[in-house]
């Protein structure tokens, strides 16, 4: 039997939440080392202590945040994968929902770049084993449709994601333009993809 969620439980959900999307936000803004958990309560309307009631510290929160987006990843990528019906759109569903992924989360894209060091050491074994997953979800879908060994398969799908994870970096007006950003995106990741050596 399950307990039923509160509205307590609701409401300390939500603000959990708001209190990691600020926390990206920040730390894509100024860096791991440039924000305080000061900065973090004021985001979001509530004094630094009062973060603690949701999360160990700046360190935890960062954690939360990268542990998140990557089991987030490896679960909409499992989803799109499981639902497509040919090895073609096996490739082309995991690449509309990566690029969707990153124009999306820009943020957190980010963050992971510029701090993915600062985790704790649980907290970046648990990253690195959900890259992992993903990364080989994608050579599996790959495998279908390139005739490549292994290595290759892997070097094919780190460089796509290299290609989309890019943008964060490289737009500005991405989240504007998302449809137009993500039909280019998506051609350019699956030409990348196939491309033949």
């Amino acid at each position: 039997m399950t307990t039923p969620i509160t509205a307590r439980d609701r409401a300390k959900a939500e603000r959990s939440g708001a209190i990691l999307r600020a926390t990206a936000h920040l730390f894509a803004e100024r860096g791991y080392n440039g924000v305080s958990l000061e900065d973090i309560g004021a985001a979001v309307g509530v004094s630094g202590p009062a973060v603690y009631r949701h999360f160990a510290g700046k360190q935890a929160l960062l954690g939360a945040v990268l542990v998140e987006v990557s089991r987030d990843l490896v679960d909409g990528g499992s989803r799109v994968s499981a639902s497509a019906t040919t090895p073609d759109e096996r490739v082309r569903a995991l690449i509309a929902f990566h690029v969707d992924f990153a124009l999306r989360h820009a943020d957190v894209i980010r963050v992971h770049d510029s701090d993915v060091a600062h985790l704790a050491p649980g907290d970046h074994s648990e990253v690195r084993r959900l890259q992992r997953a993903y990364i080989e979800l994608w050579m599996d879908a790959l495998a279908a449709v390139v005739d490549a060994e292994t290595d290759e398969l892997r070097l094919r799908v780190q460089a796509c994601f290299g290609l989309i994870n890019s943008t964060p970096h490289s737009t500005t007006s991405a989240a504007r333009r998302h449809s137009a950003t993500a039909t280019v995106l998506a051609a350019m990741a699956e030409s990348a993809l196939r491309a033949a050596i």
